[in-house]
Order: C-alpha cells, then structure tokens, then sequence
C-alpha cells in the first residue's frame, strides 16, 4: 500500500510519468547495457530489445501497478506479478539484480522528466518501485523454495535424446538430464527456459512449453522457427544445430498458467504454437482417464502447419467428455473450418475455465467473445509467447 504522503503525488504525476514511460524506458535499457552489457549479452532477450517490445511491456507493467495501486489500494495484482514473477525465475532473476534496475530506471525518469521529478516525486516513485520489486522478490522467493533451488540457481546440462521435425518450421526435442537424474516434477502448462550458445559468444535464453505430460521420463518442448526481421537467435539456432545427442542449458519448470485441480468443465483454445501447453494439460487428463467436460479449439494457417495434428486429435479422442474444434484459414479438404476461430458458434458448459495461448490478436478476440457470451473475466486465463504487451489491459 501507498503512504499516504506518495497517493496525492502519483496520482497528480501519473499522466507525465505514464505518458513518458516509453522514453524512460529506452533510456533505463540504454544506461543499464551501457553500464552492464553482459545482460544484454546473457540475460534480456535481444530481438525484443531491437524490436521494442520488451520496453513497452516494462512500461506496460509499470503503468499498470501503480494504476493499480491507486484504484486498488487494499489489494495486490497478483496475476500480474506472478506471470512476472514466474518468467524472472525462469531466467535466474536474483533479488540483488532489482538494485540494479532501480539505479538506472529512476537515473532515467529524471533525464526524461528533469526538473519535475521533486525529491517528493521522486520518493512517491521510489514506493511504487518498491512495492512491485519487493513483491516481485517475495514471490520468486516462494517459487525458488518450491522448486528447491538456491536463488538464481535454475540450470542444469539435458541431452537432446530425440529430435522429430513436426513441421516445415516446427520441431520437438525430447530431453534428459545428462547426470541420469530424474527429469523431475512439472504442473500441466507450464513452459522451461533454454539457454545455448550463440556464435558470437552470447547465451541467449527464450521460453518454450513442456508440450507433454509430467510423469513421462524425459521432457518433450515444442519450437518453432522465428523468421523475420529480427529472426529468432535461439529458435534459428536449435532447428540449424541442434541434434540428437547434443546438450543444452534448460531450468527448472515454472509458468502460472496450469491446467486446474478438479472436475470442472474446461475450454482449451490455442493458434499456431500456442498449442504447445495444451497438449501437456489433455495428455495428462487422457494420462488419467479423466472423464471432465473439455471443449478444445485450436486455429492454424493449414493443416501442413498444424504441429502435433494427430497427436492433438488422439488426446482428445482418449477422453470420453472432450470434443475437438479445428479452424485453418487454408483448411483444404481436412474437414475443419475456414477462417479465424470463432467460440460463438461453439457450445459451452456453464461453469466453463477458460485457458488461451496464441498471438496477441487470437487472444482478444477469442477473450472478447467469451465475455460477450457471459464467461467471467476471472474465468479466463491466458499466456502469451514473449513479452506480454497485454499487462493491465485485458481488464
């Protein structure tokens, strides 16, 4: 909670500071690689550094906590900071590293906003920090401990035991721990960090979805190539070079957006990889003969881009209560329908979870038409693959 001394100010200063944010917060990543370039190097991810989306959702984030601060003031936004909170554990984010960001975001606002930033505006600013970072640090404390790791301690070497291409730019990889340890424990839906090394001598890491159950011997992630301009450093690199037999740096499992305990009725919509953590969560409940209401939509370009097809339909074959809808917007003669998914034209039980993985476009749309068919806006869950731009908007 804010002291009662920081409410009148960041409420007066949120519009210049919200509205210079994006400009704060190229110069925060500007100072901060400047004085630590082994971050950039090692740590942040470089396409979203040269594309801008990793400044827009910092700023995304920040705007977002203190709005929330202001018009929540007796509670947290926890579901914010814990799809925070689980990626910066992914990545072996440690406590002292918030230190460190501290020192050059707010060097920032005040070359930003200059002479606006008062030492009363920049105490009130410093609670905001603050609060976010210290409860940032608490929950990935928590999520260190459950995991059963030191702080930051997140790696270990894993072999590629078997490589499958899925598709023209999809391929799996089936892992195991090179020590002969066991793979270890995972909640349906939640993704690991990898972490190879580049040819000019960076480590770059990107999150990819355990696309099978928990329970089987090795792990299995899903990726898929990234083209474009940027291209993706680490996708580009696994699908040139990585083989069978080969090792790789990858961390512990975390990701909040898990399949539900009990025996509620569940929507499992996904576009294009998006599909990947769904097909964890239907292998675990096929895993268990689970006899609970499950409608899933998935939406692809085709059927040749559809990565795990079959094995989409077999899982969901395997469960007695579950019912597949396809959308391609290509779908030849596959039987599924043409265009963009559509949730309107699909029954739903009442009482319906939803969980939604897809681009950024999908996941509005198909959010909206839930909320104008009734769903509540607590129902629905969704992850996005890479920064997420949607933080503190989706309400």
């Amino acid at each position: 909670m804010l002291s009662e001394q920081a409410v009148p100010v960041v409420r007066a200063t949120l519009p210049a500071v919200g509205g210079a944010l994006d400009e704060i917060t190229e110069r925060f990543y500007g100072r901060l690689f400047a004085a630590h370039p082994e971050l950039l190097r090692d740590l942040f991810n470089r396409g979203n550094q040269a594309n801008g989306e990793q400044r827009k959702a910092l700023a995304g984030s920040i705007a977002a906590f203190a709005v929330a601060l202001l018009e929540n003031p007796d509670s947290r936004p926890d579901a914010m900071l814990s799809r925070i909170a689980h990626k910066h554990a992914s990545l072996g984010v440690t406590s002292e590293q918030y230190k460190t960001v501290h020192e050059h975001l707010f060097a920032a606002i005040v070359e930003v906003l200059g002479d606006a930033v008062t030492p009363e505006v920049a105490q009130a600013w410093d609670e905001v920090y603050w609060l976010m970072a210290n409860a940032l640090i608490a929950v990935e404390a928590r999520l260190y401990q459950e995991t059963g790791v030191p702080e930051g301690q997140v790696w270990r070497s894993m072999e590629i035991a078997e490589r499958r291409e899925e598709t023209a730019d999809t391929t799996s990889f089936v892992l195991r721990p090179t020590d002969g340890s066991p793979t270890g424990p995972f909640r349906p839906g939640q993704y690991v960090s990898v972490r190879v090394a580049l040819p000019d001598g960076a480590r770059q890491i990107r999150q990819y979805s355990l696309s099978a159950a928990p329970g089987h011997p090795q792990w299995r992630i899903t990726v898929k190539r990234v083209d474009g301009d940027p291209a993706g450093e680490v996708s580009s690199w696994l699908h040139a070079h990585a083989r069978a037999g080969d090792t790789v740096e990858v961390s512990a499992p975390f990701g909040d957006l898990v399949l539900p305990e009990g025996d509620g009725p569940l929507l499992l919509a996904s576009a294009g990889i998006g599909s990947t953590p769904m097909l964890a969560m239907l292998d675990h409940l096929a895993a268990r003969a689970s006899t609970r209401p499950v409608v899933v939509v998935h939406a692809d370009r085709s059927p040749a881009s559809h990565a795990h097809a079959e094995e989409l339909r077999r899982l969901v074959a395997a469960l007695p209560q579950a019912a597949l809808h396809l959308w391609y917007e290509e779908p030849g003669d596959s039987g599924a329908r043409p265009g963009r998914a559509d949730v309107t034209l699909i029954d739903l039980p009442a009482g319906t979870t939803a969980y939604l993985c897809g681009p950024l476009p999908f996941l509005r749309a198909v959010r909206g038409d839930l909320l104008g068919r009734g769903t509540a806006a607590a129902d629905i869950h969704y992850e996005v693959f890479g920064p997420d731009l949607w933080l503190g908007t989706e309400g």
